[in-house]
């Protein structure tokens, strides 16, 4: 039985794959990245519980598989279908790079379909293993991975993959973009003035702050770096400060910042730093 270091590890290492699989599964960069907190809580509870889990990673695609399918029925956001199907055949043809269509676009795939697709073509997965995940059988999977295919190319070629905005007041976008100015200005102390007293910022993928004084010290480390480039963006539809990196890959974002906000003042920051592996497919645009 391996360490509890060893495990704490282990479900660091495969947290990028899990979002890369829930992502695509619920359709959603955030959805996804709820989904695999929720995994991971599991995965520890059932080891304090005592439980022996031979194939440590089919387990973790096991829960996940069924956290994202019960995140979609809960939210009523897909019409499921059954995770069988018949094996009828597609045919093969040039197939678009899976790992670059966007989160979004899966969620025009039957569950299975998009189950096979996200395992095989974005996760590397073998058939058999899809079965095991997907609790159907060898035929079905394959057949499922075929029709998934087919259906994205489809997808593909009549422009479903296309980036979505965000619908914003003028208020809403007014206060982003002024936001985005000051970081632009390194004016960190005029953001700390438009903060609630009861903010929190949570750094995904790594630690929660909660109340001003907390969260004051936060930006000391965006003062302090100077190669970061700020841009008013989107992600997954949704408004968010885009973060690029200077010193590496400067044409798409580094990781990116979601604000929420309460009678104007600064509720929440959702800072996906520590995150970067949620870019990964996630539908991303400049605004400004």
């Amino acid at each position: 039985m391996i360490s509890n270091d060893e495990f704490e590890r282990l479900l660091a290492g495969m947290r990028p794959k899990l979002h890369r699989y829930c992502a695509r599964m619920t359709g959603s960069t955030f959805d996804g990245e709820d989904v695999v907190q929720e995994v991971l809580i599991r995965a520890v509870g059932a080891r304090s519980g005592g439980a022996q889990i031979d194939n440590v990673e089919g387990w973790l695609f096991r829960v996940a598989h069924n956290a994202s399918l019960d995140l979609l029925r809960s939210r009523a956001r897909a019409n499921l279908v059954q995770l069988t199907e018949d094996t009828q055949t597609a045919s093969e043809e040039s197939q678009p790079e899976a790992a670059a269509i966007s989160f979004r676009t899966f969620l025009e795939l039957p569950v299975l379909q998009r189950c096979a697709v996200v395992l095989k073509d974005v996760l590397g997965h073998t058939i058999e293993e899809i079965a095991q995940i997907a609790d159907c059988s060898a035929p079905a999977a394959k057949s499922a991975l075929q029709r998934g295919r087919s259906r994205l190319r489809a997808l593909v070629n009549r422009g479903a993959n296309e980036v979505g905005r965000p619908r914003l007041t003028d208020e809403e976008r007014q206060r982003l973009l002024a936001f985005v100015g000051f970081f632009r200005a390194g004016d960190f102390d005029a953001i700390r003035r438009m903060l609630a007293d009861d903010v929190r910022v949570d750094l995904v993928n790594r630690l929660q702050l909660e109340g001003r004084s907390k969260v004051s010290p936060y930006f000391t480390r965006y003062a302090d770096a100077k190669h970061w480039r700020y841009a008013f963006g989107s992600v997954d539809g949704q408004a968010a400060m885009l973060v690029f990196d200077s010193n590496g890959v400067s044409d798409r974002p580094s990781h990116f910042v979601v604000i929420d906000w309460t009678a104007g003042a600064i509720s929440g920051i959702h800072d996906f730093f520590f995150a970067s592996y949620v870019m990964e497919g996630a539908d991303w645009i400049r605004l400004d």
